[in-house]
């Protein structure tokens, strides 16, 4: 297997709180007016980045993040576990367990790129494509690294999905018996709502970007 690449061509992030204000200050500071199905909408450019830890208890999030749904989720979503949509569409979609099969081609091939999952069904309806449309893995340096494509993210709550697919990853990775490497998050259009905009400011103006004084 190849060695892991220090390299990485995207930015790398400690930890989920990090990644989360560098995505927001990237939709802030290179957004554009735009419309989404819900309203008004800021539009950054697509964004791509990796994590290296996530936790419920990051200070980042307990500080800035939505306290009452970290909580809930906190106690819905086990590390194993990714409920509703998702779920249903890794685990059964159109009767086929999405991550057995990738768990089963992983442990006969280790060094495929063919591990992909693919949360789409062809010809549904608009209103039922979900956020995230594919996830893959992939074994290099002898650790499970996991991307997940998003069609579109709301990144002011992007955290509550970063997390428990952080125990998806873990527990693909337990069962081919390796650890995790960094998460890799890709969104095509990333964005906030503009009802939200004064949060979005508030929140910035009270974490320093790193290279600031």
């Amino acid at each position: 297997m190849a060695a892991a690449r220090d390299d990485a061509p995207v930015p790398r992030h400690e930890t989920c709180g990090k990644a989360w204000i560098a995505a927001l200050r990237h939709v802030w500071s290179a957004g554009e007016a735009g419309m989404a199905d819900g309203g008004p909408i800021i539009e950054g450019p697509p964004l791509c980045f990796e994590v290296t830890s996530l936790s419920w208890e990051d200070p980042l999030l307990r500080d800035h993040g939505d306290h009452a749904r970290i909580v809930h989720w906190a106690k819905e979503r086990t590390r194993r576990t990714v409920n509703g949509v998702y779920g249903t569409r890794l685990r059964d979609l159109q009767g086929v367990d999405q991550l057995g099969w990738v768990t089963g081609l992983l442990r006969a091939r280790p060094w495929t790129t063919s591990a992909w999952i693919s949360l789409l069904v062809p010809g549904e309806n608009a209103e039922d494509v979900p956020c995230l449309v594919a996830l893959s893995f992939r074994i290099r340096g002898y650790r499970l690294i996991m991307t997940a494509m998003f069609r579109s993210q709301n990144v002011l709550r992007g955290y509550l999905s970063y997390i428990p697919l952080r125990g998806v990853q873990v527990g693909v990775a337990e069962e081919l018996g390796l650890p995790p490497g960094p998460l890799r998050i890709f969104v095509d259009v990333p964005h906030v709502e503009v009802a939200d905009a004064e949060h979005v400011a508030s929140v910035l103006a009270s974490v320093p970007e790193p290279n600031a004084a």
